[in-house]
């Protein structure tokens, strides 16, 4: 069993796989893109299942393989084969924005992929484009079809943004009731890769929540998996849950079983924190797996409490303008 200072199970590793995407979501990055990670840069995919291969046997039992967009980097799927056949890995899940991932689906289904978090802020073409900037809807929502017909459990995940996509909140809540999906909305992260400068959050999750139980006044409180991001709520009579992620709010941080792993081998303990070390370095320079292992002890360690004391201990307390594709989805 791994654990941090604070006495939390870390069982859950985040891995990003590239920081480049094929859309260019305003949120996340400016429309002419980021400076992406030279090949060199990036860790290996042998580097890669190194990484994991030791994670694995000091504890990791579940592995998310995020970007970016995962399936834009060439040869995705012999490493995620590969990293189906980790001894002592329980489970591989997938975020994806869907442009790439139908024709793929049915592969994912037989490496054992049970459930995928589908990028999804609008059902609104016109509305989509504007998020994206990339008339791309039909496609996402083919993969969702695919999802679902091979299934594998579907969490649409939406970034909830004033006067951009409010409007979709209760169409996306209305899809749980005849499709056994979870409808995700989560609270708008100053990640979006430029200066643009974050103030205030005018959607949190008690709006958000107010919003879902005017149309539904009598949705209900439903159980929580241990260590979840989202609080899930069911409407009586849907076949699928709604949820709400409070990732500016923090309210979660008490319970975080989570680390991350960036495209270029930076370990983050909280998606707040600049990064604690480079595993990728220490595998270049040598390292052994049992330094690895001591090093990846020596950070976990060291972990803020949440996620408000990561943001703070920042190194030279540098902005929160990354990219959430360098980051890790």
């Amino acid at each position: 069993m791994l654990t941090d200072n604070h006495g939390r199970t870390i069982n859950y590793l985040r891995l990003a796989v590239t920081d480049r995407c094929n859309l260019r979501c305003f949120y996340c990055m400016p429309e002419e893109g980021i400076d992406w990670l030279s090949r060199r840069e990036l860790m290996s995919y042998e580097e890669m299942l190194r990484a994991c291969t030791v994670l694995v046997k000091m504890g990791i039992e579940k592995i998310r393989i995020t970007g970016g967009e995962p399936f834009v980097r060439k040869d995705i799927m012999p490493f995620l084969r590969d990293l189906s056949q980790l001894p002592g890995l329980h489970t591989i899940t997938l975020t994806t924005n869907g442009v790439l991932t139908a024709p793929l689906v049915p592969e994912l289904k037989k490496l054992g992929i049970r459930s995928v978090n589908l990028s999804l802020d609008t059902l609104d073409r016109n509305r989509f484009f504007s998020i994206t900037r990339r008339d791309e809807l039909p496609a996402v929502l083919a993969t969702m079809d695919q999802l679902l017909l091979h299934g594998i459990k579907v969490k649409l995940n939406a970034v909830v943004m004033d006067g951009k996509n409010t409007e979709d909140i209760l169409p996306l809540a209305a899809l749980t009731r005849d499709l056994p999906i979870d409808a995700r909305f989560i609270e708008e992260m100053p990640f979006n890769g430029d200066s643009h400068q974050y103030t205030r959050l005018a959607w949190d999750h008690a709006r958000i929540l107010d919003t879902i139980r005017q149309a539904y006044p009598n949705i209900e409180k439903v159980a929580d998996e241990p260590g979840a991001t989202a609080t899930h709520y069911q409407v009586p009579g849907h076949k699928g849950r709604i949820g709400i992620i409070a990732a500016y709010s923090r309210t979660f941080c008490g319970s975080c079983n989570r680390i991350r792993l960036t495209p270029q081998g930076v370990l983050r303990t909280c998606l707040y924190d600049n990064g604690v070390m480079n595993i990728k370095d220490l595998m270049r320079s040598g390292g052994s797996d049992a330094v690895l292992q001591a090093a990846l002890l020596d950070a976990l360690g060291r972990r803020a409490k949440d996620g408000w004391e990561a943001e703070k201990n920042r190194t030279n307390h540098e902005p929160l303008h990354e990219s959430m594709a360098t980051i890790g989805g």
